[in-house]
């Protein structure tokens, strides 16, 4: 082999050997030290036995619950405003009874559910809010004379019974907790078309703050809720009860995806009791309250410090024959946290007249504990909403 050969076999040689270590360089590139970066991707398994989709229709929700949600018609007797004139012998010579007090009968409708064979209705308050009569319609075409059983303007639910047989009877939701998402649909008889059934989502739970009743609790949804639904049913995607439409937020007054509803347990713990007692009994300490916000804090010369301030008491009430004050700052009840006003005088409602409960406070600087033998709320006019 010259030395033209040896030198072009030398060449081909190197290229191959670079183009080689190249290649495998390209594949292995840990040889060099260096890891290539690792992504962790994670892939969902395909599901087993269940559709890929909710169901594309919620007929036979309806069709289990709608026979259960009626028509609430009522009518009152309204004396128009008095002339001002008629009081005047001059004028009542010239014009007679022409200037006297009118009546005249005013109506309105709403919606309700039934949720006994024995002929109970779930209701709002201010849809029979001082009716002289009150019918209800059923789907089925049948009209019976309501009876009023018992109201309570607080939670805005009111109880009625009808007489007839063979009632539909809607499902409770029972002890399954909501959750924001599931599906609801509600009915009722928006603008008086008609029964109509409209489909959301909850969009929240334990909605308060609203302004619309003392103590509240709302389920909120973007199912559409029109006047006239108010009363009607609120269920779940298998036909279950799962709140009283009550209210709508909105500008314009129609739906604007922004309505609410009484949780169907809180509506059947005011109708049993309005069944048993016909009014609702709660609990009442006598304190007006407020949240510790941080300029409270401040102003009082505290640090980290969250619950409720007394701002008011009521003189011999269940609160200041305990021995607490104006400016203490109530930290827990029964061991539980007090962080919220409102949801603190819900937690008080609910306490039976007649209990104990042992109160934990913060009077300047120190820590006291007292024990508040529970009295029983006065009724809505003689006390304020933002007492306990």
């Amino acid at each position: 082999m010259n030395k033209h050969n040896t030198t072009m076999f030398l060449i081909k040689a190197t290229v191959a050997g670079l183009a080689a270590a190249f290649i495998i360089l390209l594949l292995r590139p840990d040889l060099l030290g260096q890891q290539r970066p690792i992504v962790e991707i994670h892939e969902s398994m395909p599901a087993s036995g269940a559709p890929a989709s909710g169901p594309v229709s919620y007929a036979q929700a309806v069709d289990a619950a709608a026979p259960a949600v009626v028509n609430v018609y009522t009518t009152k007797l309204v004396t128009e405003r008095v002339n001002p004139f008629f009081n005047d012998p001059l004028f009542r010579r010239f014009f007679g009874d022409q200037l006297a007090p009118r009546q005249r009968l005013e109506s309105s409708l709403g919606s309700g559910v039934i949720v006994s064979g024995d002929g109970y209705v779930i209701t709002n308050n201010h849809v029979i809010a001082g009716a002289d009569d009150i019918e209800v319609a059923l789907r089925d075409g049948r009209i019976a004379a309501a009876q009023l059983v018992g109201t309570d303007p607080e939670t805005d639910v009111a109880v009625l019974r009808i007489d007839l047989d063979e009632l539909p009877v809607i499902t409770f939701s029972g002890e399954k907790k909501l959750r924001v998402g599931d599906v609801a649909l509600a009915i009722g008889n928006p603008f008086g078309v008609g029964q109509t059934v409209t489909l959301g989502i909850i969009s929240a739970t334990g909605r308060d703050r609203v302004g619309i009743n003392t103590y509240e609790n709302f389920i909120q949804t973007d199912a559409a809720i029109n006047p006239g639904n108010s009363g009607g049913a609120l269920i779940d995607a298998h036909g279950n009860l799962v709140g009283i439409n009550t209210a709508i937020f909105s500008k314009s007054g129609g739906s604007q995806g922004i309505g609410f509803a009484i949780p169907a347990g809180i509506a059947r713990e005011i109708m049993s009791q309005l069944i048993e007692t016909g009014h609702v009994t709660r609990g009442w300490l006598g304190v007006e309250t407020q949240n510790v916000t941080p300029a409270l804090a401040e102003s009082f010369g505290l640090r980290d410090v969250t619950g409720i301030i007394i701002a008011g008491i009521q003189r011999s009430g269940p609160a200041a024959r305990a021995g607490l004050r104006p400016g203490d700052i109530i930290l827990e009840i029964d061991g539980k946290p007090t962080t919220d006003s409102r949801a603190t005088m819900n937690q008080i409602a609910r306490t039976s007249p007649g209990d104990t409960l042992r109160i934990t406070i913060l009077r300047n600087g120190r820590k006291m504990q007292a024990e508040v033998v529970v009295g029983q709320r006065p009724p809505p006019q003689r006390a304020l909403s933002n007492r306990g």
